[in-house]
């Protein structure tokens, strides 16, 4: 037993060292389960980039899009925990929510490492909804129950929690088309096929500016200086409302603590740069890295029930 327990020691000893010293001595492939044009492509390219330059290494951004996440999620969880496959995603309590059976355990199968960003969804309408704020939105689709189609970034996206939450909070009843991904969804607001979206800042605040659609509130109580110009949901008569969507990362579970170490301080590295933080401000979110990756685990675990909770509240389930 003495013999069998050192030799276990040593070979501890030996992969914290060799993940200390030498990691990454290869290109990191960086996945995600989203479409480009959307938060969840950014906040990958973005933090790609930032970690590439602190490793001395690639750091490939890679779209694995499709099934609310769960391709690129079930791709990194049976990868070699190495630290060189990692996922950028958001709360797996939304999948385990929404489909009776996953081919991973989120919990068991993935490890968390850091947020990276945060930020609320923008409630937009196509340019010719005869509405200019919230409360007038509110009163047309009280008005025409299911008459306007919601542009939905697809079951379990931020968007999607966002908007359900808005039917309840104000009363109202859309009729929800899903696409693959927030880009997707835009094209189809732009071109008037759907006439309302709930929209990650990332994906729509270029048409914003550009008066393609129209911006009626963002899903905070009160405006964001990284949204500015465009009133919190409190702010324009719908108080008791909030919906933020927030991305992380994730490696295999297995993958040696001193790589996961590694990965998260290189995330706080990059985090921490003031042209960072003012990237991702300009897209309507907010630098928010995590104290630790169990801090970061800490905070997953305690806002499952809430998003279980309003998954199973708005109907939507996959089979």
């Amino acid at each position: 037993m003495g013999a069998r327990m050192l030799a276990l020691f040593a070979t501890l000893l030996v992969s914290m060292s060799v993940a200390g010293e030498t990691y990454p001595s290869k290109p990191i492939k960086l996945v995600v389960g989203y479409p480009p044009g959307g938060s969840g492509d950014f906040t990958t390219r973005v933090i790609a980039d930032e970690m590439s330059k602190d490793f001395g290494v690639a750091v490939v951004a890679e779209n694995r899009p499709g099934a609310a996440g769960n391709i690129a999620s079930d791709f990194v969880a049976k990868s070699a925990p190495d630290g060189y496959t990692v996922l950028n995603a958001g709360n797996h309590a939304i999948n385990k929510a929404l489909y009776q059976k996953l081919a991973f355990d989120p919990e068991q199968d993935l490890v968390p490492v850091s947020r990276i960003a945060t930020g609320p969804t923008v409630i937009c309408v196509n340019n010719s909804v005869p509405v200019k704020n919230l409360q007038e939105l509110i009163a047309y689709a009280r008005a025409n129950p299911g008459k306007l189609f919601n542009a939905s970034a697809g079951y379990g996206s931020a968007p999607h929690i966002a908007s359900a939450l808005f039917e309840a909070a104000a009363g109202v009843k859309f009729t929800s088309v899903q696409f693959k991904g927030g880009g997707p969804a835009a094209q189809s607001l732009i071109a008037g096929d759907t006439q309302v979206m709930f929209a990650t800042t990332p994906t729509v605040m270029g048409f914003i500016r550009a008066g393609r659609i129209r911006a009626l509130a963002i899903t905070l109580p009160q405006a964001s200086p990284a949204v500015p110009g465009i009133p919190g949901a409190e702010e324009a008569g719908l108080p008791g409302y909030e919906a933020t969507v927030w991305f992380g990362l994730y490696v295999p579970a297995g993958t040696p603590p001193a790589i996961v170490k590694r990965l998260h301080e290189s995330v706080v590295k990059a985090l921490a740069k003031p042209e960072v933080r003012a990237k991702i401000a300009q897209q309507g979110m907010d630098a928010t890295p995590s104290a630790s990756p169990e801090a970061f685990k800490a905070e997953i675990r305690s806002e499952a029930p809430l998003l279980e909770r309003v998954i199973h509240e708005s109907g939507a389930k996959i089979e």
